[in-house]
């Protein structure tokens, strides 16, 4: 599938394995990775890093497999959500650089157009999560709010 932005089609990434059971090996039970994750989650970790750490500490290759619900699922039902999700955040601590970059270079016009776009996915991204009840309705995009609540 093509890029959205780049007009380039790319390489399809990595796939996790089919396979979607227990690993025969694997001495964990459900309620212990369901508590590793929350023991992470307390220590200010983010979804994606809880999974590496499990993966590569732990020797958890996918926590999905074995309790049968993915670690955002599990943060979310114990309240351990961050307020704004994962991806929303990376994209707003990117336009944040950005502005940073622009605000120094004020004829960057490379920079202003990855600004936009920037600031084009988090409005899609954002609407995305507005319908998916993960947002109130009521949230809107704030570049100096957002620069406070970030920095």
């Amino acid at each position: 599938m093509a890029r959205k932005y780049s007009g380039k089609h790319g390489k399809h990434g990595s796939k996790k394995p089919y396979k979607a059971t227990k690993p025969s090996w694997m001495t964990y039970s459900s309620k212990e990775v369901e508590q590793l994750v929350l023991k992470l989650a307390k220590l200010g970790k983010t979804a994606s890093q809880i999974g590496m750490i499990l993966r590569d500490a732990y020797g958890i290759p996918n926590v999905k497999s074995l309790t049968e619900k993915k670690i955002t699922k599990i943060l979310g039902e114990n309240k351990s959500l961050p307020e704004l999700p994962e991806d929303l955040m990376a994209l707003i601590k990117n336009e944040i650089k950005l502005l940073d970059h622009f605000e120094r270079n004020k004829h960057d016009m490379t920079a202003k157009r990855g600004l936009q776009l920037t600031e084009s996915k988090i409005h899609k991204l954002s609407d995305y999560y507005k319908n998916s009840g993960r947002l109130s309705r009521d949230w809107k995009y704030n570049r100096e709010r957002i620069k406070l609540m970030v920095s």
